[in-house]
């Protein structure tokens, strides 16, 4: 239980720093943008075909996806 615990704490911190690197890429892209603005990205040209900030959303979304796995593993067991 404490392993899954470090785990969970441990990827947090993951996709918190990966946000803010999200979000430092998108200020570089539009300094205008909000956080929920980033909720779409797609609704903004310039970050749609930005090849970096779409590579760094990609990273965050998946570590979202391990994060709910991992609290489905632990549902389930």
């Amino acid at each position: 239980m404490e392993m899954e615990k470090e785990i969970a704490r441990v990827l947090a911190e993951l996709i918190a720093q990966q946000d803010a690197k999200l979000r430092g890429c998108a200020a570089r892209i539009n300094p205008r943008l909000t956080g929920d603005d980033l909720l779409q990205p797609h609704d903004f040209p310039e970050l749609a075909r930005d090849p970096e900030f779409n590579y760094e959303d990609g990273v965050l979304a998946g570590l979202r996806s391990a994060e709910v796995a991992l609290r489905a593993a632990r549902r389930r067991g």
